[in-house]
């Protein structure tokens, strides 16, 4: 797929949802992926998931390019926090 292995694992969260892989397809979801891989890197620091102000600045981060791309507006919500979750899971590796 020619994805990172940080966009692989955005991908993989994006396309839980059956109605976004319908909706979007697989390229759009790529471009999601590495949109999302590229402005978290720019957003997070080491302990952006401690701070308040900094998750819901990444939150609105996330929901405006899963929105730019159209993604299924039903399924941003659980979109959003997956990507979070993923985030926080590779934010360690980042910041080494």
């Amino acid at each position: 797929m020619h994805l990172t292995d940080d966009e692989i694992a955005f991908y993989d969260a994006l396309e839980v949802n059956d109605s976004a892989v319908a909706v979007l397809g697989d390229e759009n979801l790529r471009m999601i992926a590495r949109e999302l891989v590229a402005a978290l890197h720019a957003n997070t620091s080491i302990d952006w998931a401690l701070k308040e102000s900094v998750r819901a600045k990444i939150r609105v981060l996330v929901k405006r390019i899963l929105r730019q791309h159209g993604y299924p507006p039903d399924k941003q919500e659980k979109a959003t926090q997956t990507v979070l979750e993923q985030a926080e899971m590779l934010c360690a590796d980042w910041a080494g």
